[in-house]
């Protein structure tokens, strides 16, 4: 069984079919991406996949395990870890404690021991301490640790939203549009430094994106949507190709 096994998973809003029988198999350390138009239901998978939603039928397996009926914090913490097409970061919080945020979902210490700050809870708070950092490293913005999130540029603010999901040390790491409002030269950078990611953390990574050049580039296997369904499976030489593909993006009429 590979690493996430998503098995016919659907899901309506109203009379509206967003998403209809969606499979889809990611080895560990593979890269896969999810394209499709606007509408096409692809963020809508990410939301069942992280249990935003729950699913109607169909089944997720993640590493062997039946993940379709938990919660979203039993699902991050079984190691699905995601990012959002809209940054979503704590502005109050500084750069650190964002990522310390994730560091911190299971307990080190009672709420006695912190406060009489007895030996355990410190050495609780270097270990957050040092996984956070850890992390900032990993994602190039240990010297913004102390910077809050909204003095920080686009991208940057793209990778903290990255180094607090890898806090939670997933197993699979999803990103919604992470290229979105980068430009071409950006976007070269985020392919190189994903790949990276990849094999540092030796994760599995599905990606949504708009940025075909990124895709393309990054992804070992792509599903095509629209209108819920998968049109199209494969390489990205194939994909590219695909007379169905063509005619969902472009327009043009299949043979």
């Amino acid at each position: 069984m590979a690493l996430l096994n998503v098995e016919n998973i659907s899901k309506k809003f109203g009379g509206v079919c967003a998403v209809d029988g969606f499979f889809m198999e990611v080895e560990k350390g593979e890269v896969v991406g999810i394209i499709g138009p606007n509408g096409a239901g692809k963020t809508t998978i990410f939301n069942l996949i992280s249990k935003v939603y729950e699913t109607e039928c169909g089944r997720i397996w993640l590493d062997g395990t039946d993940i379709s009926s938990y919660t979203q914090e039993q699902a991050a913490r079984s190691g699905i870890g995601r990012t959002f097409q809209n940054i979503r970061l704590f502005n109050s919080l500084n750069v650190l404690d964002n990522v310390k945020v994730s560091c911190d979902y299971k307990p080190r210490y009672s709420l006695i021991e912190a406060i009489l700050s007895l030996p355990r809870t410190i050495k609780g708070k270097r270990e957050t301490h040092e996984e956070a950092m850890a992390c900032l490293r990993a994602v190039g913005l240990e010297k913004y640790a102390l910077e809050k999130p909204g003095n920080l540029p686009y991208g940057m603010q793209r990778r903290l939203e990255i180094a607090r999901a890898l806090a939670l040390k997933p197993k699979v790491l999803m990103l919604d549009e992470p290229a979105a409002g980068l430009n071409p030269e950006e976007c070269a950078e985020l392919v190189r430094f994903l790949k990276d990611i990849t094999q540092k953390f030796d994760i599995a990574l599905v990606i949504i994106e708009h940025h075909m050049d990124v895709v393309m580039n990054l992804c070992h296997k792509i599903y095509v949507l629209e209108f819920g369904k998968t049109i199209a499976v494969g390489t990205p030489e194939k994909i590219q190709n695909d007379p169905k593909v063509l005619a969902a993006y472009l327009g043009e009429e299949e043979d």
